[in-house]
């Protein structure tokens, strides 16, 4: 049989399951595209086809505009947004790195069942729904004086990423061999620069996870977000999108789809760019 044939016969059945799987992932973010270029009479004319700009006018100038986006980054707060985001993400990241690392260490290396059931212990404090956590949070963030602050999210967010990027970083740190620190020891290295030298270079597929893991947790955190900031330029993405471009029975839709289609191309190239070591990480643990 023709050698080229059976290379297509052999990955048939891959295309089958991998090529509606990813029509059906892309879609939403197609869906976006078309509409935040679309006209407002465009939304309500029904003999218009909603999945393109104008099945009378095929080519894409004569039948998009661009002034929605224009309004969005020209007439509304979503620069400041986007800004809030970032800053928020990046410092929670470095919290929570700070706190997992070390504290995933030592539970991968405590002898014994303790280790395993601390580390369950902590990951079921991440399974803690926010809508719960927010209502005594609220008193504290009060009497902290941090109502309509970046500092209360940067304050709160980390009760969340850590306990899920200890638990990540646990089973990690489990699949690296003992030998090696012993090695290193040997060599004259002490703890701390053994963990510097040997582990954490390892580890960093797993650091890569979670830098990547808790940065999209707070960019799609809603609930914190919504309640412990209020003023307009002070709200992060999650919040202010929702609250702005939402007003009574009016829905920016346009907008709207632009301002979810932007931070989830940058979170999608995020994690395209460190997918073989995101998958690494990720499934590190899972295998001992």
């Amino acid at each position: 049989m023709n050698q080229p044939l059976q290379g297509v016969r052999r990955k048939l059945p891959t295309y089958l399951v991998v090529v509606p799987f990813a029509v059906v992932l892309a879609f939403p973010f197609y869906w976006m595209l078309v509409t935040m270029f679309k006209e407002d009479l465009d939304l309500y004319n029904a003999e218009n086809v909603p999945y393109v700009f104008n099945p009378l006018q095929w080519r894409f100038w004569e039948s998009a505009t661009t002034k929605h986006v224009e309004f969005l980054f020209e007439d509304t707060q979503y620069p400041n947004w986007i800004v809030n985001t970032a800053i928020v993400g990046i410092v929670v990241v470095a919290i929570t790195l700070l706190f997992a690392l070390p504290a995933g260490y030592a539970l991968a290396r405590l002898s014994g069942s303790w280790g395993q059931t601390a580390g369950i212990g902590i990951f079921l404090v991440y399974l803690i729904p926010p809508t719960l956590l927010f209502l005594p949070l609220s008193p504290v963030i009060a009497r902290l004086g941090l109502q309509n602050s970046l500092l209360a999210l940067i304050l709160v967010y980390p009760s969340f990423t850590i306990p899920f990027a200890t638990w990540l970083l646990m089973g990690f740190f489990k699949t690296i061999p003992q030998e090696l620190e012993d090695a290193a020891l040997v060599d004259g290295c002490s703890r701390i620069q053994a963990l510097l030298r040997i582990v954490f270079p390892v580890s960093l597929p797993g650091i890569l996870t979670v830098v990547i893991f808790a940065f999209s947790l707070c960019v799609n955190e809603f609930i914190y977000a919504f309640t412990f900031i209020s003023s307009t330029e002070n709200r992060t993405i999650s919040s202010g999108v929702p609250n702005e471009l939402i007003r009574g029975d009016v829905f920016f839709w346009q907008s709207l789809m632009a301002a979810t289609l932007i931070p989830s191309i940058v979170l999608a190239l995020l994690y395209n760019s460190f997918l073989d070591r995101f998958i690494k990480g990720f499934t590190g643990g899972a295998f001992r």
